[in-house]
């Protein structure tokens, strides 16, 4: 399996946005959600993304004018064409506007985490150890085979868990806020008012700190958390 991926949707029918965004969020990735081609091109040029699926058909901005525009700019995010339409010429269409990929409606979702996948195998084409194993202090998160040990001693996390962790590694010795966490692990743009962070923060802790003479999770009262042999 790969990494979880902050992924971007451009799709304005409502049900199959919906499922997209549960079947992303299941995966254990991030995604953010645009309904029309407008907001979708302003997004995908303002924020980073790993990669961008994106509906043929969408309302103010068409998918194939909002490629040839992120090419055009010199924007090398990949992108996932969704499209009713599956003819060949349709499908030529698509790629020679500059997507990626090309899905044809409708598509399980399996093969299209699939796709994705394969996606980010092509942008970051080595898989050397040193690029897909994570290592702070003894602590060792591979996000190939979504692993984790720590001193040796296997840790079973969920994938939620994993998500988390994954995040307050790529960030070590920085303080992460709850916003940042919020936004980077639950993709919620929102603050839900409850302790989701908190209840999670400390199984991961329980878990990964547990028999350890240091500990490598700490909370910075007033500002978040932080991942780093020394606390703050």
């Amino acid at each position: 399996m790969q990494s979880t991926m902050r992924l971007l949707v451009v799709e304005d029918d409502r049900h199959a946005a919906e499922f997209l965004l549960k079947g992303l969020k299941e995966a254990g990735h991030a995604a953010d959600h645009s309904s029309n081609g407008q907001d979708g091109l302003f997004m995908a040029t303002s924020e980073h993304y790993d990669a961008i699926i994106l509906d043929r058909m969408l309302p103010k901005v068409d998918g194939l004018t909002i490629v040839r525009t992120l090419r055009a700019s010199k924007n090398a995010t990949p992108v996932l064409v969704l499209s009713a339409l599956g003819e060949v010429d349709d499908r030529i269409d698509g790629l020679r506007a500059g997507g990626d990929d090309y899905l044809v409606k409708p598509f399980a979702m399996g093969e299209l985490l699939a796709r994705l996948d394969a996606l980010q195998r092509r942008a970051q084409p080595t898989s050397s150890q040193d690029e897909t194993v994570l290592r702070v202090a003894d602590l060792e998160i591979n996000l190939l085979k979504r692993s984790v040990k720590r001193a040796g001693r296997v840790i079973d996390l969920k994938p939620k868990e994993f998500v988390l962790l994954e995040y307050l590694m790529r960030h070590a010795d920085r303080v992460v806020t709850r916003t940042m966490l919020l936004e980077g692990v639950w993709n919620y743009d929102f603050d839900p008012k409850t302790n989701v962070i908190d209840v999670h923060i400390s199984n991961l802790r329980s878990k990964v700190d547990r028999g350890a003479a240091v500990p490598l999770i700490h909370t910075v009262r007033g500002s978040g958390y932080l991942l780093g042999v020394d606390a703050p």
